[in-house]
C-alpha cells in the first residue's frame, strides 16, 4: 500500500468581475491601439473589480464560495486555506483570513503566500505538502489579484497587460482504493538576481508610503518588458522540459499545458520549444489578460468541461522575483 498521501484537485471555480477594459478603451486614455496591443500580447479584454471599498477579498471570496457550492463543501471541513496574491486587501490581516471568516470556515488556518505570477502553483505545491503529510484533509488553494489597484494607465507597456480576477481549488487526498490521480511532481525555483525587472518599487518596509512616493508615481508595477519575456520563455520551457523528462513523459502524453497567462506570444514561444500543438495550451489572456496568481485557476475552471480523468496536465509559472516552476498532475475526475 501507497504510504505517501497524494493531493489532488476534486473541484475548480473561478471568478472575474462584471466591467470590460477593452482595448478600444485603452485607446482613449494611453497612447496605444488595438492592433498594437493585440500583436504583442493577444489581449483583447480585461476584467477590472470597480466599487467603494472592494479588495481583492471580495473576488477571492465569491470564488471559493462557488467552489465550495459545487463541490458540496461543508465550510467546517475545510483545514486550510492559502490565498497566493500580490495586492492583499491590507497588510495585515491576510486576506485568507477575511476569506474565512466571510466564509464560516472555523476550523481552518490561513495565510496568504507571495510570489506574485508563481504564487498559485507555489501555494498547491504547498498544499500537497500538507496533505502529504496528513497535517490536512481538505485545502482550498486561492488565487486572487486585484492588478487594476497597482498598475499605472498611462503607462501603455504595463496598463494593457494585466485584469483583475479570482480562481480557487479543492484539494484532497485520493482514495485509498484509487489508482493515483493527483499531483505527481512538482519543481519550483528562485533567481532573485531579477528581482528588479518586475517589481512594485515603493510600498514596503524599504520605502514606505510617503507623499514623495506617490508623487513619483512609485507604487504601480514596473517592469522590464524584453528582459521579462526572454527570462518567462526560456525558464517556464526549461523547466516543463525538465519536469517532463524525470517522469518519462513525451508531449503526446500530456493532455493539457496550462501555463501562466502573462502574454500568447511566450505561451506560443514556449510551446513550439517543447514541441507542443497550440490546440493542447489552455489559453484564455485574451478575455481576461495577466491577473497574476489567478490565471492558472482561472484556465482550470474554463477547461474542466473538456477535463478526463486521468488527463495528464502540466503546469507552468513565471513571476516577479523571479520565480517559476512546474507541477505534473494527473486530474482526478470526470467533469
Amino acid at each position: 500500500m501507497r504510504s505517501v498521501k497524494r493531493a489532488t484537485i476534486a473541484g475548480t471555480f473561478g471568478y472575474v468581475p462584471d466591467n470590460i477594459l477593452t482595448n478600444h478603451d485603452l485607446e482613449q486614455i494611453v497612447d496605444t491601439s488595438d492592433e498594437w496591443i493585440l500583436a504583442r500580447t493577444g489581449i483583447q479584454q480585461r476584467r477590472i473589480l470597480q466599487g467603494p471599498n472592494l479588495g481583492t477579498s471580495f473576488m477571492a471570496i465569491k470564488a471559493v464560495e462557488g467552489l465550495l457550492a459545487k463541490t458540496n463543501t461543508d465550510p467546517t471541513s475545510i483545514d486550510l486555506l492559502i490565498c497566493a496574491t500580490i495586492t492583499p486587501d491590507m497588510i495585515t490581516p491576510a486576506t485568507a483570513n477575511i476569506i474565512t471568516d466571510a466564509l464560516a470556515m472555523t476550523n481552518a488556518f490561513s495565510y496568504d503566500l507571495q510570489a506574485a505570477c508563481s504564487g498559485f502553483l507555489y501555494a498547491l505545491d504547498t498544499a500537497a505538502q500538507f496533505i502529504a503529510s496528513g497535517r490536512a484533509k481538505k485545502v482550498v488553494v486561492v488565487g486572487a489579484d486585484k492588478m487594476s489597484s497597482i498598475t499605472n494607465y498611462k503607462d501603455r507597456a504595463t496598463c494593457i497587460l494585466f485584469g483583475d480576477g479570482a480562481g480557487a481549488v479543492l484539494v484532497t487526498q485520493d482514495g485509498p482504493n484509487e489508482p493515483s490521480y493527483g499531483i505527481m511532481d512538482t519543481i519550483c525555483k528562485t533567481d532573485g538576481s531579477g528581482q528588479h525587472m518586475l517589481y512594485q518599487k515603493a510600498g514596503g518596509s524599504r520605502l514606505p508610503a510617503s507623499h514623495e512616493t506617490i508623487d513619483n508615481q512609485q507604487h504601480y508595477i514596473h517592469q522590464e518588458g524584453q528582459s521579462v519575456f526572454k527570462a518567462a520563455v526560456t525558464c517556464m520551457s526549461e523547466v516543463i522540459m525538465e519536469i517532463m523528462l524525470r517522469n518519462h513523459l513525451t508531449p503526446e502524453d500530456i493532455s493539457y499545458l496550462v501555463p501562466h497567462q502573462a502574454n500568447k506570444r511566450i505561451l506560443s514561444a514556449i510551446a513550439n520549444r517543447i514541441g507542443l500543438s497550440m490546440d493542447k495550451v489552455m489559453v484564455n489572456i485574451e478575455k481576461f489578460g495577466n491577473t497574476t496568481a489567478a490565471t492558472i485557476p482561472l484556465c482550470l475552471w474554463e477547461y474542466e468541461q473538456k477535463l478526463k480523468k486521468g488527463d495528464k496536465l502540466i503546469l507552468a509559472v513565471f513571476g516577479g522575483g523571479f520565480t517559476w516552476g512546474s507541477i505534473y498532475l494527473t486530474w482526478g475526475y470526470d467533469s
